[in-house]
């Protein structure tokens, strides 16, 4: 979730004093007509899912009953829940290992995601505690995995921005940039809550000015959705918000809700690649006026050793609305490196594309498994 920073009431280095912290909404979902079906052993899960989801977002999920069983097509199913973790049992009406969802002495799993694909018969998905960690950083692009229920996972780092409007330079620190992420309820779901320490100094006509401060408290739910399956995206839905509890300097004064919608494909195991569409109610630092912002990102990242990878993105923010926000542009790039399955380095850089953008970012972060 690294990005550019920006302010939040506009003023000198408007562009690079707020670190973005992007909500998102899915992209003309509505528009989406996926025909879904029920397992016909999955009262219980209806039941689970509806108490599961925090009712701060209601996430609406349309199921639409296929009429013809047999007939050809791509369908959503509900991930299954077993009623005994042995593999291959009956009554759980698929061949599923429920592997490490078992757990509490329930006797149920906990699918590791809140969908399945119903193209295929797999019923994979959801995070492996066996692999090594998935976290969110360096780039802009969400993992589109969840941490795993019982599980608590701190991502955090520096980011330093660099931009020079001419007669105007703004350089913008960001130290500690903390995430944590908890898997609650189920592998499928985790709470995410995150803070941004900032320090933003300008200089102008041979004068500078230095401001200090904390921008406004994160926080969020991810929901994995589907595992991947052949060409269909393993995918997650972030519902989140920005809390209007930051320093005078860097809040926006307001509550600023939104979704994240990210779709990831493993091509093989070099390659994989990913994107996000993002929705994000920003208030104009022009005029303190609302918008809307969209966000559309893509990533592709490089498995170069066992240990290190690599990644290159594009990313743009696009104000739909805003008196003044213009549209920012960003290509990026950066390494990571597994010190243990647990523990992972990483450093990157950016710059803009585009004027209104800050012309350079560059940072580097610590994730670590519990």
């Amino acid at each position: 979730m690294q990005g550019i920073h920006r302010t939040g009431r506009g003023g000198p280095g408007a562009k690079a004093s707020r670190l973005i912290v992007h909500l998102a909404i899915m992209k003309e979902i509505a528009a989406m007509t996926i025909r879904t079906s029920y397992l016909a052993d999955n009262a219980y899960l209806g039941q689970k899912v509806g108490k599961s989801i925090p009712s701060l977002w209601i996430l609406a999920i349309v199921l639409v009953v296929s009429p013809a069983r047999g007939e050809e097509g791509i369908e959503f199913q509900l991930a299954n829940f077993c009623d005994n973790c042995d593999s291959s049992e009956p009554s759980c009406g698929v061949d599923f290992s429920c592997g490490d969802g078992c757990g509490g002495g329930s006797g149920r799993c906990s699918p590791g995601t809140l969908l399945q694909w119903s193209y295929g018969n797999s019923f994979s998905g959801g995070p492996d505690l066996e692999a090594p960690l998935v976290t969110d950083r360096p780039d802009f692009t969400e993992a589109s995995s969840t941490v795993g229920l019982g599980v608590a996972q701190i991502e955090f780092g520096y980011t330093y921005t660099y931009d020079n409007d001419g007669g105007q330079s703004t350089r913008t620190q960001s130290f500690g940039e903390p995430l944590l992420r908890v898997g609650i309820l189920a592998d499928w779901l985790e709470f995410r809550i995150a803070t941004f320490p900032l320090e933003e100094r300008t200089r102008s006509a041979g004068t500078s000015n230095t401001t200090s401060g904390v921008a406004d408290l994160y926080l969020g739910f991810k929901i994995a959705l589907t595992p991947q399956e052949g060409f269909l995206p393993e995918m997650a839905l972030i519902p989140q918000m920005n809390v209007p509890t930051g320093s005078n300097a860097f809040t926006s004064g307001s509550v600023e809700p939104g979704l994240n919608w990210i779709y990831a494909w493993e091509i093989n195991d070099f390659i994989s690649t990913a994107g996000s569409t993002q929705g994000n109610r920003r208030i104009d630092g022009g005029t303190g006026n609302a918008y809307l912002e969209m966000a559309q990102s893509w990533t592709i990242a490089y498995t170069l050793t066992d240990e290190l990878g690599a990644y290159t993105e594009w990313f743009s923010l696009i104000p739909s609305g805003a008196d003044t926000a213009p549209t920012e542009s960003y290509a990026n790039g950066g390494f990571t490196y597994l010190l243990s399955n647990d523990v992972q380095f990483d450093i990157r850089a950016g710059w803009g594309l585009n004027e209104a953008a800050a012309d350079f970012f560059t940072g580097t972060g610590l994730s670590v498994r519990f």
